[in-house]
Parts: structure tokens; sequence; C-alpha cells
């Protein structure tokens, strides 16, 4: 199992402040279903790997998108941003870039 997968389910699930076997249990699996998956035991099919992630409130490309570290956050952030006029956009916009 490749190891980036295993790091970030870890990563996003503790991320969530939840620990493996209540994810297991709110998947509506085992209590140890993700402890086997983070211990390289299984791997999820790819509907358990879906409802992961919708678990999770992301999706399959926020999983791989191993730079983010907190894509659910981003996407609240995102929706809320969409919203938002052309003007006020470019106020955030500017307040981001000097920030960074």
């Amino acid at each position: 199992m490749d190891e980036r997968f295993v790091a970030r389910l870890t990563q996003l699930r503790i991320g969530k402040g939840v620990s493996a076997r209540d994810m297991s249990l709110s998947l509506g699996q085992s209590a140890g279903y993700i402890n086997n998956i983070e211990n390289r035991n299984n791997l999820p099919s790819m509907t358990s790997f879906f409802d992961i992630c919708e678990y999770l409130n992301i999706t399959p490309r926020d999983f791989f998108d191993f730079d983010s570290s907190n894509p659910e956050h981003l996407n609240d952030i995102i929706k809320d941003l969409q919203c938002l006029s052309k003007e006020k956009l470019a106020h955030i916009s500017a307040i981001i870039k000097d920030m960074r």
C-alpha cells in the first residue's frame, strides 16, 4: 500500500479530531476497520474510499492533494468566497498576498 495514502488518511482523520474507532463505526464498519487500513493490513474498496471522503467532507481529489493540510476548511472558505462581489474578492486577495 502506498505510504502516502495511509499517512494522508491518518492526517485527515486526526485533523478532524476523531479516533480510528469512532470513524470506523461512523462508516458502518467494524471498530478496527480504519485501524486496519492505517496499519496496512487492509485496503478500502472504492466504495469505502468514497465513503471515507464523504465522512471527511472532502472530494477524492482533495484526499490526494498531499500539499493541502486542511482541505475541508479550504472548501468551506471557497464556498464563502463564491458569494462575494468582485470588489470584495479583490480585497481578500490583497490580504492573502500580504499575509504570504
